[in-house]
Formats: structure tokens, sequence, C-alpha cells
């Protein structure tokens, strides 16, 4: 090996160790992956960075229980010239959901519930629900005759599978209807509960007939609202005994301690037209959905979105990952049992979703020809609107993050490049 990339390998693992808070360490080499391959995906990263494509990113891959690469590049906030670091603290948006997932799980683990019962059974303002004639309805006109009412009660099962009916604002059929009922997205501040805030949702009509199709939407904060009736905690509180001190996830958070708000991402948004810049704190809205990036640390503050409200360091989610890949368990303490891990990521959307598999919380990859890239089959994670995405791959024993703050989600192709970046690092 040339010395020049015996140093860079050396380094790479020295900072590495020095940073990598939580989960054990160890260099490249002894999890079969390689370190020299692995330093493509920091040039990757820089690029982007040099580009101005984004403004910053923090990116992890742990294989075998052990952290093999843990990496920051750019800036956290431009104007403040303030470098990202390993423990900078992002929005990650909807990766809170398979949170609330496993919190959901650890409920039907206790006997509290079955997952086929209707969740009205507990929530009882979701018992008859109405459903959209889609021949009768246009964006904010469902009237009362363009109504049916469902065939079947929503279960915990459809709202764990996003198979309940319900759908996001940018939908064209309810998106107006849920801005006009004041229908929290849980990216803005809130002034309201979640409990207030879905039980307004439960007035409004379901895009169709509960276990007929796949439509991502607030299932999860419904699931929210369901973990603090059962438990007769705030989702905040049941997070935090449950989940988050058990794992030591410490800097995981709704809304930030004033003390960590200097180590919040800010958010840049970017476009091929205008490049990147920042976002502003102001209400931004994207077709019916209104968010501002100033939720984690500005507003009332009492909002805990199932779906989509928590801040999180990138060690203290690759902890969470990395006990469901140990099927519910991280040094000593378990939080699920192997077989409900194994519940969570079988494939419920079936035909309903030909693009891709999704299980009770998480995205779930049926097959390789399915993304078209490297992977592996049975790999399952999810993503943040702020552009924060997970993966974590059984058959390789592997866990991967990366984290950076874009708006919008697709505007460059870093996260797509982060996988193939990772997987072609295996060398075992």
């Amino acid at each position: 090996m040339k010395p020049v990339a015996r140093f860079l390998i050396i380094y790479f693992c020295l900072t590495t160790i020095l940073f990598a808070q939580g989960l054990p360490v160890a260099s490249p080499e002894t999890v079969g992956l390689s370190g020299e391959r692995l330093m493509r995906l920091e040039s990757v990263l820089n690029l982007y960075v040099e580009k101005k494509q984004i403004a910053g990113a923090v990116a992890l891959v742990a294989r075998k229980g052990k952290v093999a690469y843990l990496k920051s590049a750019g800036l956290q906030d431009v104007e403040k010239k303030t470098p990202v670091q390993n423990n900078t603290i992002f929005r990650i948006a909807s990766m809170t959901k398979p949170v609330t997932s496993v919190a959901v799980m650890i409920l039907y683990e206790e006997g509290r519930f079955m997952l086929n019962d209707p969740v009205s059974k507990y929530l009882p303002e979701f018992k008859d629900m109405m459903v959209l004639n889609p021949e009768r309805s246009t964006n904010g006109q469902a009237q009362a005759d363009s109504l049916v009412p469902a065939k079947r009660l929503i279960t915990i099962r459809h709202l764990l599978s996003h198979t309940s009916g319900l759908t996001y604002h940018w939908n064209d059929k309810l998106g107006e209807i849920y801005k006009k009922a004041g229908i929290a997205g849980g990216l803005g501040l809130h002034n309201e509960t979640i409990a207030e805030n879905m039980k307004k949702l439960a007035k409004l009509p379901l895009l169709f007939h509960p276990g007929d199709k796949w439509e991502y939407g607030l299932s999860v904060d419904v699931l929210g609202y369901l973990v603090e009736t059962v438990s007769g905690k705030s989702l905040n509180d049941f997070f935090k005994e449950r989940i988050f001190a058990p794992l030591k996830m410490n800097d995981t958070h709704f809304f930030l301690p004033p003390e960590k708000v200097a180590r919040l991402a800010t958010v840049y948004q970017y476009s091929a037209e205008k490049g990147m810049s920042r976002l502003p704190d102001a209400a931004t809205t994207t077709g019916s959905l209104e968010f501002s990036p100033a939720y984690p640390y500005s507003g009332p503050q009492k909002f805990y979105s199932g779906g989509a409200g928590l801040c999180a360091t990138i060690s203290d989610y690759a902890r969470f990952a990395q006990m469901l890949l140990n099927g519910g368990e991280l040094e000593g303490v378990r939080i699920l049992s192997r077989k409900s891990v194994e519940l969570m990521t079988a494939d419920f959307a079936g035909g309903l979703n030909p693009n891709n598999g999704f299980g009770l919380g998480f995205g779930i990859r049926r097959a390789l020809p399915e993304g078209g890239e490297l992977g592996s089959a049975g790999a399952y994670g999810w993503s943040g609107f702020w552009n924060t995405q997970f993966l974590i791959d059984p058959r390789e024993q592997m866990v991967t993050l990366v984290f950076t703050q874009l708006y919008p989600y697709a505007a460059v192709d870093l996260m797509d490049k982060f996988a193939v970046m990772v997987y072609q690092a295996i060398v075992d």
C-alpha cells in the first residue's frame, strides 16, 4: 500500500474513533469494508459541498455492530461559517415514523391491543369515517353528497402500513381540505397538541377505503395519539422513558433545549436555476403543506408529531437502527422482541404499492431489480423531508445513515449516490 493511502486510512480511522459517540468503533478492514474505497464516499460528500448543492452533511456506516465510518463535510451554517460536526443535530422529519412505530410495538408486546383492532376502540373519533367518492369530489370541494361510508374500520395495522386512507397535504384531492381544517403536517409551528389535531383529522374524509390502497400520509401521527392515549403519557415522555433513555439517545428531542440550539444545522434550499440559499424561518408553503425550519426551537412547542417531529444526531439514530438490526436489543437493553422486528420488516404493502415494499414503519426493498442500483433484498429504512436517510441491511449486517438539511428533498441526488458509495466498499 502506498504511504499516502496508508496515512489517509490511519487518519480516517483515528477521526472515526474520536467522534463515534455511542456504538463501538472498528477499522473498516476488520468488518469487511475497504477504508480506501470508503474515502470515495468522502470525496462525493465534499463534491456536493464544493458545487454548493448542499451546505454540509455527515455520514455514518456501521457493520457487524461497529462504526467503520463517521465523517462530516461542509458547513452547518454558511453565513456564520460554522462547520458541520459529527455531533451536529438535524431535523429528521419522517425518520420519526419508525420511532413511533417502535413505540406502538412496545405497547403491543405489553398486551395493550392487537394490531388488527380498530383504532376507534381506543380513539372513538375514528369510528364512523367517510370516504371520498372520486367521481364527485375535487380538491377542497368534498361536499356531503360526495362522500360514502367507509367499508371497514381503520385498524392499527392499517396505520402502521399506510393503508388507512389518510394522506398528506400535497394530495390533490384532500390537501386543501386538510389545510382549511388546520391539520398539522408536523413540520411547522403548531399551537395544538397531537390529540387536538388528530380529533380534527377524524372529522375529515378518507382518500380511499381502509385496506384498499397504499398512501403515505398522516397515519403515524394518529399512532402518536394512540400511544399517548393507551400509555397515559405524552409522546415526548414515552419516547424518553422507553426508547431514548434506554438506548442512550441523549441528543434526540422533539424540541431542543436552549443549550443545544447552536448545534442545529441550518436548512438550505437548492434549485439548478437559483443555486443554494438559506431557507427563511418564516412559514413556507408548497401546495397545501405549510412548514418552517424554526419548529425545533420556536413557537408553542407542544405538538409532538409522531410522523415528523424529531431532531437527532447521526450517532443517536445509529443506535436506534442498530437496535433494530440486532433484533430489538442493544448493549444488553431489549426494546422489542426479535419476532416483533421480524413482523415490522415483513412486506404488508404487497400489490398495493408496486414500487417498493412497506412494513410496519419502514420502506422495504423486495428485490434487487426494484432499485436498479447496488443494494440487498430485504434492506429496510426511511428518509426525512429535510434530506436525511437511514438504511438497515440485515444480509450485510450493516447500518448506513446520511444527514443533511436541504429543501426540496429531491433537489440533488446525494442520497442515491451515498448508497452506491457504501455498497462498493464491501470487500469480504
